[in-house]
């Protein structure tokens, strides 16, 4: 969005929350209300007073693919060359800040920890540049800049000791106004007849294909390649090949200069069928041959924790996993994108780019961006009123908008021991098969299957036998439970954060997974509770068991679905999901269900059950011997 300084400033702050609101799907906070009161009026009068006020100002620009937004993005032509020349600038008002740690700022007046201005602006130009190719090929054309337009140098004299990237991003305090004023005149060009060159960079820039540039596939491909690829046996390969297959045609028709039938390609399989391996291996093989690919989610903790384990500290690949979310609109801009656990794609698209398109499904707006889209999914792993990527779902909506559809079924079991029946048991157990539940000593007769199912008296039990098993046979433990407790906030405890025991059970008393946004001492993130070993000492729910997997699982059955008469009753008043309250209670079983089902299919060695409700758990126990 473009507006010149002369426009009314409370008229400019309501046509940016308009923005927020109407392109982002986000309400502006005060806070963000109150930043841009406070600083756009420094930064116009800034350009005016360096004579740039031909310049073009983009506000609050979205990077792409990221919910992130550059505060102003200053686009003009380079008086030297007279090519475009784009600047980033990153307004702060802190008026005093000091570095407590690597990367780590404390600032006056906040709560939270700040990364230092020069590392979030640079990563912001990184950004833009690793997604817009025709600004990679030409990365000279993008400078970033950060202000501190309320701080004099000695407030904030520790930040400047980060790294500025050979000059591409500088920091600037309040007293260094005139050393701000020259660096933007030597990239910015004054002269008055600059200023239709400037509103023609800043169109380029807006129109420009949006998609991995090639440095960042090389990269990520440098990366994959220190990984072993999977081996994909059957289904698995036959999925890959198909996607490979399409990729290929539209490459051909592209020379030919004709638009190939998009095939939308749906993989369907259960817990530990080798959907995430096939993701990986598609991710590697296509970035090796400079495919525009991306990786996405709907779920924050399986994407960070891809990040950590994939991209490690390798920023710039951790942007290859992104959200479903932030996946742009225009048409095609990807050759691949692999919707990971696509049964979480939502009912409606929630980062919206235009009022037009507020009833936009998601799944069309995923299916749009790539050439190619790749769906891997479980429809047993509905667990959200609002979730709706089911198979004949992605299908009907691929077939309305002209597309094919190709559905793969994986059929092998990967986890819980390469058990095959163990997925059978529990959708029998949980209602959620056509045949009746059975115990599993009877299912496994005969057979040389070692998956360990085991139900137990009590709380203390339960997390016993995860003590036991792991200590004999090795492997990591975690205790998940259906979310019947109230999730509170972290409380203090001899002056440090300390997680709340939110679960108490006959006096087994056990907090939650720390609460998503929080940080506290001795306990991993919500992102990493079932990869970090300190998660153990934790419950986790379904939002941060799903996708996940570990050797020895802990189920605790809450009273939101218990047994009466043999038969699953749901109990929707003891549920503490907010997202399940509201829903109908038909749907509920259904969500429900699928919950258990989950959380029972994350352990690869074998599980462990115990219900609270003294019924559930004799039903439990009687087919789990």
């Amino acid at each position: 969005m473009r507006r010149k300084a002369e426009v009314e400033q409370e008229q400019l702050l309501k046509e940016l929350a308009d923005l927020v609101g109407g392109e982002y799907d986000l309400t502006a906070t005060h806070g963000e209300i109150g930043a841009w009161r406070n600083s756009l009026p420094e930064l116009f009068e800034l350009l005016c007073s360096a004579g740039l006020g031909q310049v073009e100002v983009l506000l609050e620009c979205r990077l792409p693919y990221s919910p992130k937004r550059i505060d102003a993005l200053l686009c003009g032509r380079r008086p030297d060359s007279g090519e475009a020349s784009y600047v980033l600038i990153e307004l702060k008002q802190w008026s005093r800040a000091e570095a407590v740690g690597d990367g780590v700022v404390e600032v006056a007046g906040l709560k939270n920890h700040q990364l230092p201005p020069v590392a979030q602006v640079r990563r912001y130009c990184q950004h833009l540049l690793d997604f817009t190719p025709s600004l990679a090929r030409k990365a000279e054309s993008v400078r970033a800049i950060a202000y501190l337009h309320n701080a004099s140098r000695g407030a904030v004299d520790g930040l400047y000791n980060y790294d500025s990237n050979g000059g591409l991003v500088n920091l600037y305090a309040a007293d260094e106004r005139e050393g701000l004023i020259a660096e933007l005149q030597s990239l910015l060009d004054s002269a008055p007849d600059s200023r239709a060159d400037s509103r023609q960079f800043a169109d380029d820039l807006l129109a420009s294909e949006k998609a991995p540039a090639r440095t960042l596939l090389k990269t990520a491909a440098d990366s994959f390649e220190k990984r072993d690829e999977f081996v994909l046996l059957d289904e698995q390969q036959v999925a890959f090949n198909l996607v490979m297959n399409a990729v290929s045609q539209a490459e051909r028709a592209g020379d030919r200069g004709e638009t190939e039938r998009k095939t939308v390609v749906i993989v369907r399989g259960g817990p530990g069928s080798g959907k995430s391996a096939l993701a990986m291996n598609l991710l590697t093989r296509l970035a090796r041959h400079d495919k525009r690919v991306l990786h996405a989610t709907g779920s924050k903790a399986f994407t960070e924790t891809l990040r950590e384990r994939v991209a490690r500290d390798d920023q710039r690949v951790n942007r290859m996993f992104g959200y479903f979310n932030t996946v742009s609109e225009r048409r095609d801009e990807l050759d691949v994108l692999v919707c990971d656990e696509a049964h979480r794609i939502r009912g409606g698209h929630q980062d919206r780019r235009a009022q037009s398109d507020y009833g936009r499904r998601q799944i069309n707006s995923l299916m749009d961006a790539a050439k190619v889209p790749v769906c891997l999914l479980d429809e047993h792993q509905v667990v959200r009123p609002n979730e709706r990527g089911t198979p004949d779902n992605i299908k009907k909506a691929a077939e309305e908008r002209g597309y094919r559809a190709c559905i793969i079924d994986l059929e092998g079991q990967f986890r819980c021991g390469g058990s095959p029946l163990f997925d059978e048991w529990v959708l029998r157990l949980l209602g959620l098969s056509k045949e009746e539940p059975t115990s599993w000593s009877e299912l496994v007769a005969n057979t040389r299957d070692e998956y360990a199912v085991h139900a137990v008296p009590n709380a203390h039990s339960l997390e016993n036998w995860l003590l036991q098993r792991s200590s004999i046979f090795g492997g990591s433990a975690r205790i998940s439970a259906g979310y019947c407790w109230d999730w509170n906030p972290p409380e203090r405890l001899d002056g440090k954060h300390v997680l709340a025991t939110d679960i108490d059970i006959d006096g087994w008393r056990r907090p939650w997974n720390t609460p998503p946004g929080r940080s506290v001492p001795d306990a991993p993130p919500t992102s990493l509770w079932a990869s970090d070993p300190r998660g153990f000492g934790q419950v986790g729910c379904i939002y941060t068991a799903q996708g996940f997997e570990y050797d020895w699982a802990g189920v605790v059955f809450g009273e939101d679905l218990v047994v009466r008469g043999n038969t699953w009753r749901p109990q929707q008043e003891k549920t503490r999901d907010p997202s399940l309250k509201s829903t109908s209670p038909r749907f509920f079983g259904k969500l429900v269900r699928n919950t258990y089902k989950v959380l029972l299919t994350r352990g690869m060695q074998g599980v462990c059950l115990y219900s609270v409700d003294p019924e559930t758990n004799e039903f439990l126990r009687r087919f789990a011997r």
